[in-house]
């Protein structure tokens, strides 16, 4: 029998294992209770000790005085609203967004964040510590530049900014950039040794597509993931790289910048399927999720869930963490559904 980190980077470098890696997700705070009452324990990281959860996932941690959420730390309203994760939101107008060249996006004067004022090592390191010794520890830094250039300006003025100025948005995006890089840098810095994998992306698909053209993505996207990755790899730790939606037509170019595995593999986007994912890439990468989370793990039944998770180990006897189509389980999904996954996932298949 494997243990969770040997199981996760057999997988990850899509040799044989004895069965699936599993990743719960981050259940969402409305989530948990069900949860933790259905598998009788107290809270979350006693759930994921029980269910089978080969992953312990730590927040980089980052308190500054308008969030405590390193994905919320640009207060583009310049008020220190709409950054928390019950109001943040990619369309409403930044202060960028009346900007109409490079010297108005300098005048802004926007004051960019330093992330070694807000990460503390030391609890970087006692969180990382708390892990279980066996498990994945995977550090959640996001990093979503895309998404954040997108609030910087109000998505609608972004994406027509790519088009007709786009030295506004690499500006932007570039000093967001930076401010990620420094925060990982710092993370990796007071874990090293400690810390198998990150989790970075950005939402750059629809239920049919792509949101922006294959060429933006490369000029807008990829860079900046590129950069976060190769920083990873230096310290020796693996990437998952985030997008929901339908992101086949970006594949290969994550798969060029350097990420180990793509998640979520949202089940019902188009293309994203497990049959098309396998002829198409094969070999070249490795992927997380795949159990749907908009119709089959709230509607289905424990026996329906079962049967896909079969079928996923079918077609990626290596190669895929099991996982729900979404990091962020819901509290509309039945706690006997994530059993039935757990359940499955871990048989050992003679």
């Amino acid at each position: 029998m494997m243990n969770s980190r040997e199981r996760f980077f057999a997988t990850v470098e899509r040799r044989p294992v004895d069965r699936p890696a599993c990743w719960l997700g981050d259940p969402t705070p409305e989530a948990v209770p069900a949860l933790c009452d259905y598998y009788h324990v107290e809270n979350i990281n006693e759930l994921k000790k029980v269910c089978g959860d080969d992953f312990y996932a730590v927040e980089i941690p980052y308190h500054s005085e308008i969030c405590n959420a390193i994905f919320a730390a640009f207060d583009w309203y310049r008020n220190g609203s709409n950054v928390d994760t019950e109001h943040r939101t990619l369309t409403a107008e930044g202060c960028f967004a009346h900007c109409e060249d490079l010297e108005d996006v300098k005048a802004v004067d926007f004051p960019w964040p330093d992330p070694a004022e807000y990460i503390d090592p030391k609890e970087c390191r006692r969180l990382v510590e708390e892990a279980p010794e066996d498990k994945v520890v995977m550090g959640m830094l996001w990093a979503c530049h895309f998404q954040d250039v997108c609030a910087a300006f109000g998505m609608e003025n972004c994406l027509m900014n790519m088009i007709s100025d786009p030295e506004m948005v690499h500006y932007v995006d570039d000093h967001i950039v930076e401010f990620y890089i420094k925060a990982l840098t710092i993370f990796l810095e007071a874990t090293k040794g400690k810390v198998q994998a990150i989790l970075i992306g950005d939402d750059m698909g629809s239920q049919r597509g792509l949101m922006i053209s294959p060429d933006l993505v490369k000029e807008f996207v990829i860079p900046g993931a590129k950069r976060l990755i190769a920083l990873a790899h230096r310290y020796g730790v693996k990437v998952m790289y985030h997008s929901c939606g339908s992101i086949v037509e970006a594949i290969p170019f994550l798969i060029e910048a350097g990420a180990d595995i793509i998640h979520p593999i949202q089940a019902l986007a188009e293309g994203m399927d497990a049959a098309n994912l396998k002829s198409r890439f094969e070999g070249r990468i490795s992927f997380c999720g795949g159990v749907d989370t908009q119709e089959l793990l709230t509607k289905g039944t424990p026996e329906m869930v079962s049967a896909k998770v079969k079928e996923l180990r079918t077609y990626f006897p290596t190669g895929l963490i099991i996982s729900p189509s979404h990091e962020g389980l819901q509290s509309d999904v039945p706690p006997a559904n994530i059993k039935a996954l757990f359940d499955e996932a871990s048989r050992i298949y003679e």
